[in-house]
This record gives structure tokens, sequence and C-alpha cells, in this order.
């Protein structure tokens, strides 16, 4: 056996830690192992290199991924989809281990429609929007980005009496709003999962002024229905004009930095994992963590899977805001 390895769709902070837990085990177990670098994209362009133990040495601190990520539409073709298998067939590489999320999942779907090849899913990235697991990899790293910028925020809006909309990354996802409130104490947190009511937040607002609460802090997932934090702003100002609104936009930095401690066992565990699927022949699986035990679902089940938000986190949200 003779593995490709890749990570695809946006990066996350543990990728770095899978793909070296991935290499060595690998390794350790006399099987060929290869980089594929820029995803799904490489894959096509053969963009593929031998790896060995030293090249993932001193990785598994480092935020993003050495093996580059990109997305592909080629990939998304019958013609980008022969490319990357012949590719593939020219390596002789006939298995495979795929680090990334949805996306990734849904295109490796597709590839294996087409083209039978052993193979694996890690995943990674920092929406946690993936079934078959309770975490996926980099979400606890940004989660805990996001709470240190809010903490911060929350010291300015408190010296200023000042009202600020903070908004985190989940364009389809609202967990790392939701977890990051829940964390910093946020008056309120819109999510993609619910439908907001604009007309309670402010009616929340307009609470909190009568009664001389000096901090409001809402964070807003990207992908909220209502819209981002400028849609947001243009609604509390209109009804508040002498409010002091202040918005600010978190952006990629949720994305980088140095694993935590939780990304990079989890990452490392299902690296592990991954290959040792292959080696037992249990493939198009996605390897997770349920209840700290490592399971693995099959592809089709996880692109088709939801993840509820829990309507008691919901009320728990407006509970501790009062």
């Amino acid at each position: 056996m003779n593995i490709g390895i890749l990570t695809s769709g946006g990066d996350a902070p543990g990728m770095n830690a899978a793909i070296r837990a991935a290499v060595r085990t690998a390794i350790y177990n006399g099987i060929k192992v290869f980089g594929i670098r820029r995803g799904y994209q490489g894959m096509i362009e053969g963009d593929i290199f031998p790896m060995q133990t030293t090249d993932v040495s001193n990785i598994i601190q480092r935020g993003g991924t050495i093996l580059k990520t990109a997305r592909s539409k080629e990939f998304t073709t019958d013609e980008g989809m022969k490319k990357a298998f012949d590719q593939l067939k020219k390596h002789d590489i006939n298995a495979l281990v795929l680090i990334g999320g949805d996306g990734t999942c849904r295109g490796a779907v597709h590839f294996f429609e087409k083209y039978i090849i052993p193979a694996v899913v890690i995943p990674g990235t920092i929406d946690k929007d993936l079934t078959g697991t309770d975490y996926t990899i980099g979400f606890d790293t940004a989660v805990n980005t996001a709470i240190e910028a809010i903490d911060k925020i929350r010291d300015t809006a408190d010296a200023h009496d000042r009202l600020f909309i903070v908004e985190v990354m989940g364009r389809d996802a609202g967990y790392i709003a939701l977890n990051s409130g829940i964390a910093c104490g946020a008056e309120d947190i819109l999510i993609p999962e619910t439908i907001t009511h604009i007309e309670e937040v402010l009616c929340k607002i307009e609470s909190d002024e009568r009664r001389k609460k000096t901090v409001h802090i809402i964070v807003v997932a990207e992908g909220d229905d209502f819209g981002g934090s400028k849609e947001v702003y243009e609604s509390i100002i209109t009804r508040f004009p002498t409010l002091d609104v202040r918005t600010c936009v978190l952006g990629h930095i949720q994305r980088g930095g140095s694993p935590s401690f939780a990304d990079r066992v989890l990452a490392s565990r299902l690296g592990y994992a991954a290959v040792n699927a292959l080696r037992d022949g249990n493939t198009q699986v996605m390897a997770g963590v349920v209840n700290g035990n490592v399971v693995f679902t099959p592809l089709t089940q996880v692109i088709k899977g939801e993840i509820p938000i829990t309507e008691d986190m919901l009320e728990m949200i407006k509970v501790l805001a009062v």
C-alpha cells in the first residue's frame, strides 16, 4: 500500500499535527507515503512528492498546513477527476488520507463514485460542522482565539460605555459564535441555525439602556440569516442614533496560530487512526471522536448529516444575559 496525504479547503490549526501523525504511522508500518500539495488541485496537477519522517519534524506546533491547501473547481468536473486519478496511478498511490471539511468530504464522495480508491477523511475545519465527530481539528483553537479577542473588546467597551458587534467566522455554522459568545458572556449571539428577529435584539438593547447597563456585546456569525456585523450595526444606529456602537470583524485570525493542546491531541489521534483504518480495510469513512472514542462514519452519511443547535443552549444564552 502507498498512501497519499492532502489537506483541502480552509486551513485549520492542527492540520500539521494530523499530517505528522499519519506520515509517521505509515512509515512505522512500512508503508510508503506521499504528500500532495494544494489539495485536489495539486492532485490534478501531479504536485506530489515522497515523504519521510524528517519532513514532519517540528511541525506539530505550527498553524496552517505544510502541504498547502486550495479549493478546486476543476476537481468537480469529470475531466478533472480523471486527471487526478491518472496522477495517483502515475505515482503508484493506491490509498488516500484526506484532511479537510465538508467540501473535502463531498469531493471525496463524488470522486469515489467513479474511482474506487481506499480513503479515510480526517475532519479538519474550524467550523465544527461535520456529523460523526464531537469536535473537528481547529475548532478549539479558533474558539479560543475568538474568546481572547472578545475579552479584550469587552475591556474597551466597559471603559467607554460602548456597544460592540463582533463578527466571527461561520458562513454556514454558528458553533464558533455560539461557544465564544457563551464563554465571553455576550448579551446576544446571532447564528445561521436560528432565525434572527432583529426587533428582539433592539428591544433587548433598549431594556439594557433603561437599566443603565454600560456594556453590550453582540457576537454575530458571518453567515447569520439577517446578515453580518454591517447589517446589525445599521439596524442599531437607526433605532439608537446617540448610542456609541462599534463593530469588529475578527476574520482570518481565527484560522491561524499555534494549535491548542486539544487540537494537537485530536489531530494526532485521528492521523494515527486514519492510517490504521486503511491497514484494516476500513475505507470511504471519516475518522472522528465521539464520547472520547475514535469512531468511523461512512462519508455518504457525513455529507447528509446535520448537527442541530440544542435548545437548552439557546435558552441559557437568554437567561445568562439578563
